[in-house]
This record gives structure tokens, sequence and C-alpha cells, in this order.
């Protein structure tokens, strides 16, 4: 599926969960009109250009409600589609092919989408040290399939998840009364393998941050101006990144602050999605 078996595992759970959602007892109109087992094929059509993403979790939609589906693919993931361009075929039990549609092609559009994107805002760091984040800003349920279409589109993961790497924000800091006790309790409680990453929003707390032995800096809803003093300031002995409603629009005016990582929520909360659609469906005659 995604990549690391326990990917896949988790993928086939939330496939599951997203079929039962659409297919809750029947498919009252399918049943309808079909009575029986029929041979079909669909053709998978690109209606945008962009980049297209989710290919194997469309095939395991489909594959999930019969084993027995065949698919012809024209493009892997990362690839570059053109609208009008035929993606795939799948040919199966044409009830399958109907029931599990919709689902099949929320999830591609939706991870097509953010690979589109991703690649565009990757695009403008070109020539550039700063290094494209998602952040954890993604759709309930969605997280494994979103961050993995992000990849695909040429940005990097930042922590999947609260148990994955310890991020120190406004409300940790101001619950342990301070940058400099935050960061302490931090370092005592966690293993010395684990990084401490710690949000600032001005160069006081900057400043706090690097003293207290931060290991990454996130410059958080800065100016520019006002980043490129944070990392002189900072000065190499922490890692920076810089957040804070970072879009496709505005990236450009972060290239120049010399920051190592830009977090942007809006590669998977604001990504429209990339139009596909199964067309041409139609009985055919095999076994």
């Amino acid at each position: 599926m995604l990549n690391p078996v326990t990917d896949a595992i988790n993928a086939d759970e939330l496939i599951k969960l997203a079929l039962k959602e659409d297919i809750f007892n029947e498919d009252v109109s399918t049943n309808a009109v079909i009575d029986g087992y029929v041979l079909g094929s669909v053709q998978l059509i690109c209606k945008q250009d962009g980049v297209i993403c989710g290919l194997s979790v469309f095939e395991r939609t489909f594959k999930i409600l019969d084993a027995s589906t065949r698919f012809e693919f024209f493009a892997k993931d990362g690839d570059r589609v053109k609208k009008g361009q035929l993606v795939a075929e799948i040919t199966g039990d044409i009830r399958v092919l109907l029931s599990g549609e919709r689902t099949a092609l929320n999830f591609l559009q939706r991870m097509s989408g953010i690979a589109t994107y991703t690649a565009e805002v990757v695009s403008l760091l070109k020539g550039s040290k700063t290094k494209l984040l998602d952040t954890r800003k993604t759709t309930p349920n969605m997280r494994l399939f979103e961050k993995y279409a992000v990849k695909v589109g040429g940005g990097n993961n930042h922590r999947y998840n609260l148990s994955d790497g310890i991020l120190l924000k406004d409300n940790h800091i101001g619950a342990a009364g301070g940058v400099k006790q935050a960061v302490a309790r931090a370092k005592e409680y966690a293993s010395f393998v684990r990084k401490i990453e710690v949000e600032v929003e001005n160069l006081e707390m900057c400043r706090e941050a690097v003293e207290a032995g931060a290991d990454i800096i996130m410059l958080d809803n800065m100016s520019p101006e006002e980043m490129k003093k944070a990392v002189g300031l900072i000065g190499g002995r922490a890692v920076t990144e810089c957040s804070g409603n970072v879009t496709r629009e505005n990236i450009k005016n972060i290239i120049d602050t010399g920051v190592d990582f830009v977090s942007s929520g809006a590669l998977t909360h604001s990504a429209p999605i990339l139009d596909l659609s199964l067309k041409n469906l139609h009985s055919v005659s095999g076994k």
C-alpha cells in the first residue's frame, strides 16, 4: 500500500470505515438495477492537470469489496497527469465498480489534490535551502493518506502525531510558567534521544529558547524581518522553522529569511481536490 507494513494495515481499517460510511446496509441504487454478477469495465479519466497520488488506495478500495477486481494503470503516484488522460482501466463485477466508485474517488481526488498543491509550493522554494513541512492540521482519519500525499508532492512530514515528537507551543509554555521552565521539564521527562522543539512568537522568547537548549525553534507568525533577526540571533545553535498562515501565495516572502524549514497547514487543510472521474462503464465478455 503506502510504505511500511503497519501503514498498509492501518490504511485497510480506514478504507473499510469509509466504505461502511457510504454503504451502511446496501447500495440500493445498484441493487435496484442489477440483480446479479455482470463483468464490466470502466475507465479512470483525469479532468485536470496535476500530480496523481493515491492509486494504491484507490485500488485497495475496490479489492476490499472484491479481491478479483483487476486494474491496468497507465500512471504511478507522483506522475504529472493531464486533463483528459486515461489513468487506469478497472475490470470486475459491475456492482462493485458502482458501489466502490465514490469512496475510491474521494481518496484519490483528495490525495492527488494535496500532492498537486504541495508540488506547486515546493517549486516556489526551488533554489533556497528552506524545506517544506506539513502539520497536524489534517482531516480526521485521513492523516495517513494526506501526509503520504505531501511526500509524493515533494514535501516533508513534520511529526505524525502527539506521540511522535516534543513541540512546546504557547499553551505548553504558559502551563509550565515560561520557556526556560518548559524546556527544562521536557528535558527531564523525555529520553535524551528525543529532540525538543519550542514555538516562539518574538525575539525575547527566541533568546530564551536558545539559552534553554532547544534543539529546534519554531518562529510563529513573525514578519520576514523579525525572522531574519531571529535566525541571526540563533546563529546555528538550533534548527529553525517558521510557521503561521503560510500558503503558496505568500511563501516567497520567507525564502530570504534563512530558515531551515517552513511548515504549512494549508498543504492539507486548503488544497483543492484534483478532479478525476470514472467514465465509460460497460459490460464485457469474459470469465
